[in-house]
């Protein structure tokens, strides 16, 4: 039977990890990031609802007097 020949693996490892490199490489230099991102104003939006103006008080059927 014959024995595994591991004297290109040296090779063969090093070799992928740098064509992987230079790939990874290629493709983030592709990319275009904005350099200075704008932040959106975050103020809080009031509306104005009829009810808010209005005291307004919610009865339960219980709460009523009785007779």
């Amino acid at each position: 039977m014959p024995q595994l020949d591991t004297s290109t693996w040296f090779t063969t490892i090093t070799s992928m990890i740098l064509a992987l490199f230079i790939l990874l490489q290629s493709k983030i230099t592709n990319h275009t990031f904005y350099l200075n991102p704008s932040h959106k104003d975050m103020k809080p939006i009031t509306h104005s609802t009829p009810w808010e103006k209005k005291w307004t008080k919610i009865y339960l059927p219980l709460s009523l007097p009785q007779h």
